[in-house]
């Protein structure tokens, strides 16, 4: 056995990633999605100029999905709500909040939201950055934003408000997000993989680490993966 092989026994996975394995786990995530996600718009890898002093092998960029519309009709009860996404027609990119008012029924209020997967190089692990504006282009407050929260988010969030969500600045782009607070999340995902090794070694979970990681977080926002898209992990780790 080699030196880094020896290492790898003695020394168990802590549950974090490093800025080069996110960008292949984000690589494979976005693959996958795309396949097994059709109705959904695809995950889009956005590259980012190095910053000075940063290693030139660093890997620099963040995962984007945005424009999707929450759809609620405005008869829905309190009790029964849920989220309704569907892709926005006008898919282009853009870095700012747009007029497409065109978009909007008269029976349903529709919210617009952007979703960023980012790699905090502080706590080595993904963080989900997104931000929600009404058609005409108003950001949302955190107030309106909460309304569209699944339940058992919301009251979570009415337990633990900011530290769950917090409202930050984007690594990126240098603008104001909310975003998933990542603390904990190298423990939760270190107790997903029962810290197996082996696996690690393997890279199964350097590659699979972010579908595994969007299966829980995904959850807060009304974001499922879809089955067919762990069962790709439970086969692969079988």
């Amino acid at each position: 056995m080699d030196l880094n092989g020896a290492v790898a026994d003695i020394i168990p996975w802590d549950g974090s990633l490093s800025s080069s394995d996110f960008f292949l786990s984000a690589r494979t995530f976005s693959e996958k999605w795309k396949m097994f996600n059709p109705s959904f718009p695809p995950w889009q890898w956005i590259p980012c100029p190095k910053q000075h002093l940063v290693a030139s092998h660093k890997v620099e960029g963040y995962l984007s999905m945005e424009n999707m519309c929450h759809i609620k009709s405005s008869e829905e009860e309190e009790s029964n709500r849920s989220l309704t996404w569907e892709e926005d027609s006008n898919d282009s990119q853009r870095e700012e909040p747009f007029d497409c008012g065109t978009l909007v029924c008269p029976e349903h209020e529709v919210n617009h939201y952007d979703f960023h997967i980012v790699y905090s190089s502080s706590y080595r692990v993904p963080v989900l950055y997104f931000r929600s504006y009404h058609s005409d282009g108003q950001l949302l407050p955190f107030n309106e934003i909460e309304k569209d929260l699944p339940c058992h988010s919301a009251k979570l969030l009415s337990e633990s408000k900011w530290t769950f969500i917090t409202h930050e600045e984007h690594p990126h782009l240098n603008r104001p997000w909310y975003k998933l607070h990542p603390c904990g999340t190298s423990e939760w995902m270190k107790l997903l993989y029962d810290g197996d090794s082996s696996l690690n070694r393997n890279g199964f979970v350097i590659e699979h680490y972010l579908v595994s990681w969007f299966s829980v977080i995904g959850q807060v926002v009304g974001l499922k993966i879809p089955l067919e898209m762990l069962d790709t992990v439970v086969s692969n780790d079988s």
